[in-house]
């Protein structure tokens, strides 16, 4: 299990209460005490957390399930997180470049991190939050058909309307990155 020092805990603790309290449209109805306290009991899901955050990711609770009790955080910086572009979609895209290779894949990296990308609905749910990708795109997840295929999935913000599109699993480009969706 990955955990934080202590100090850091306690930093990224006040960085995500104050996103929290900055955009409570996000999180209507959800109290932050409690959210803190599920965070502290899941010191490998703060980790993960920090990942998104030093990685550019503004990670901020989006929603609650009750079937599962947990709390939802996706990346909220408005555009997709810097530290995370330039990837092609996996491994296998990854593996099948024979030149200028990207130095890792949104999947790969996600996994490292220990949080998941995006589905399209999330996506789109994350669009209905703010207008976010304006002048980027991130990669989301693809289903395994299309991706057998050789492709992958991205979305953006432009005409203020939300675009999911595809691509070659293979590309990257320096404006596409990844969001993920973490559950706490």
């Amino acid at each position: 299990m990955k955990t934080l020092p202590e100090n850091i805990s306690v930093e990224l603790l006040e960085v995500l209460k104050a996103r929290f309290e900055k955009n409570s449209n996000r999180h209507l109805s959800i109290d932050w005490s409690h959210v803190q306290t599920k965070l502290e009991a899941n010191p490998n899901k703060l980790w993960s957390l920090y990942e998104m955050e030093k990685t550019g990711g503004e990670p901020d609770v989006v929603g609650y399930d009750e079937k599962t009790n947990e709390f939802i955080f996706f990346d909220c910086a408005i555009e997709s997180p810097i530290g995370r572009r330039s990837f092609c979609y996996d491994r296998e895209a990854l593996d099948a470049r024979k030149e200028h290779k990207p130095k890792n894949s949104a999947v790969d990296m996600a996994d490292e991190m220990g949080i998941e990308i995006l589905t399209e609905t999330e996506y789109r749910d994350l669009q209905k939050l703010g207008n976010f990708d304006n002048k980027t795109s991130s990669w989301i997840k693809t289903p395994t058909e299309i991706r057998k295929l050789d492709g992958a999935l991205f979305g953006d913000f432009r005409y203020n309307t939300t675009f999911i599109y595809h691509n070659g699993a293979q590309s990257y480009y320096a404006a596409r990155g990844f969001r993920c969706v973490l559950r706490v």
